[in-house]
């Protein structure tokens, strides 16, 4: 048990927390668009997320989510839950590794966003991640030569909207609990889902209540994973971890549901994570 106790191995045991989380959150997400709309899976995920943090809070106190940033957590959940909805809407409609591809855009719009919302400068190695963040979205989207789906689309967007979520959690995270973060993304973004959820409602059937579940459950494991890997090693060590995502979820899409394997995706989101690693590295040496 002593080699446990390397970061290193420690943070991949983590990271494998965080894969398995993700990956088991787009499987559930898949299965649910055949009964339910996005905005019902993104209700039942968000109750079954309130009823883990009440009972979280019950046993450590509920003096975890006070806060002077009310305003801040409604401008996050705003731009979360918009995130949750591309990512989620996205998961019926085209390749589960296209929507992880995209994804990958989110650290380029984050560095964007920053310029704007936080006055940070636009160092060069900021500019690389967001010119080959750019690069690698075209050749996944390839617009011109295919027609590009609106679901990519309505992921694209949401990986936009992270982007907000993200520099608006790095100003709550060092002023709240994480669990304060946590609970006010949970009540902001009730009546956000319940609200359309009413027209045209679905009851779940048995086997839907597993896969919401699931839903519910892996939101939280994969946040909380992710932050457990990076609280033991850098981010540049976390990153390459992260991107073994893409290839994983290729795999399980090939195998559940005959989902081709696409280079060009791959490729692109290849060029996507050289960008956001040197980036990071470029991080680390100013620090």
């Amino acid at each position: 048990m002593e080699h446990t106790k390397n970061p290193a191995v420690v943070a991949a045991l983590w990271m494998t927390g965080t894969l398995v989380s993700f990956m088991a959150m787009a499987v559930a997400g898949r299965e649910l668009s055949s009964e339910l709309n996005t905005f019902q899976i993104l209700l039942f995920r968000t109750l079954v997320g309130m009823v883990i943090i009440a009972a979280y809070l019950q046993l450590r106190g509920w003096h975890l989510v006070r806060t002077n940033s009310l305003s801040t957590h409604i401008l996050r959940n705003l731009a979360h839950f918009g995130g949750q909805y591309g990512w989620f809407y996205g998961l019926a409609f085209i390749p589960l590794a296209e929507v992880f591809a995209i994804e990958f855009t989110v650290p380029a719009w984050t560095a964007i966003l920053a310029i704007f919302m936080l006055g940070e400068k636009l160092t060069r190695a900021r500019l690389l991640a967001v010119a080959l963040g750019l690069i690698g979205t075209l050749i996944i989207l390839r617009p011109g030569i295919e027609v590009v789906h609106p679901a990519a689309l309505a992921v694209l967007a949401g990986a936009f909207c992270f982007g907000i979520t993200n520099i608006k959690t790095k100003k709550l995270a060092h002023v709240d609990h994480p669990v304060s973060i946590l609970f006010y993304m949970l009540i902001v973004q009730f009546p956000l889902a319940l609200v359309p959820s009413i027209s045209g409602w679905a009851n779940p059937s048995l086997q839907a209540w597993l896969w919401i579940s699931v839903v519910g459950v892996t939101a939280l494991t994969a946040h909380y994973c992710i932050t457990m890997a990076m609280q033991q090693v850098d981010a540049t060590v976390v990153a390459p971890m992260d991107f073994l995502r893409l290839p994983l979820i290729t795999l399980v899409g090939f195998i559940l549901y005959a989902e081709s394997i696409d280079w060009i995706v791959l490729l692109g989101a290849g060029v996507m994570f050289i960008g956001n690693y040197i980036n990071i590295t470029a991080e680390k040496k100013e620090i």
